[in-house]
């Protein structure tokens, strides 16, 4: 039988602070290609790796997180959460852009910890998330297999606990009133049944299919009215 970690923060090390490299260059690029710089609120910074991926753009990075690392980045700033809460202990509009990597999947009530994000971004911030990517080909064999996403098999349980299909990010993003809503694929996924990768240009050709995570952008309302509670 797998250990279970029942308390937050050994749940949030069974990750090691970090995730895959092609996510990070999915949301670096995302947000390259909007010119997005400022203040970056880092929800679920683990290591800090996302500060790393996204250069100097930025010209101040807060990361929050269970735990600290100690890989965190010198210069940024961290503060500590409680991701079965999803609250964040950061001021109201602090950020121009708000990035939760691969953290959704960790937290109790997804919808209410899209609410918070929106409420650190303020009016107008750009607005990042990822998660595994229930929708390929892998995840969906697993499932039929096993019953089970691959993602949130049990030795990944309770670490993840909420599986989000693309269709469901989309839905919390228009329950918070985001616009210019994006969904991309990072183009890096495993072959079913083998730890190795599909080719690069397979995952390019169906990125939905052989993807193992899926990056949503967009950007918070510009009216206080138009987030839902």
């Amino acid at each position: 039988m797998p250990v279970v970690a029942t308390d937050v923060e050994a749940r949030a090390r069974l990750s090691l602070g970090t995730s895959g490299a092609a996510i990070y260059r999915t949301v670096a690029t995302l947000l390259a290609d909007r010119a997005a710089a400022g203040v970056l609120v880092d929800v679920g910074c683990g290591t800090g790796n996302l500060r790393r991926a996204v250069g100097e753009r930025f010209t101040r990075y807060l990361g929050a997180d269970v735990v600290r690392y100690d890989d965190f980045p010198a210069d940024g700033e961290f503060v500590r959460i409680d991701t079965d809460t999803g609250t964040v202990p950061v001021a109201d509009r602090t950020a121009d852009v708000v990035v939760a990597v691969e953290t959704i999947e960790h937290v109790e009530n997804p919808r209410a910890f899209a609410r918070e994000l929106t409420r650190i971004g303020g009016r107008g911030a750009w607005v990042v998330i990822t998660t595994p990517n229930q929708l390929s080909l892998l995840s969906k064999l697993t499932l039929v297999v096993l019953n089970e996403f691959n993602a949130f098999r049990a030795g990944s349980y309770p670490a993840h606990l909420t599986a989000l299909l693309e269709v469901d990010l989309r839905r919390i993003a228009a329950e918070c009133g985001w616009t210019d809503v994006t969904i991309r694929y990072t183009g890096s996924g495993r072959v079913p049944g083998s730890a190795r990768h599909v080719p690069r240009w397979l995952s390019a050709l169906f990125p939905r299919t052989f993807s193992d995570n899926v990056a949503l952008i967009a950007r918070t309302p510009t009216s206080a009215s138009t987030t839902h509670r």
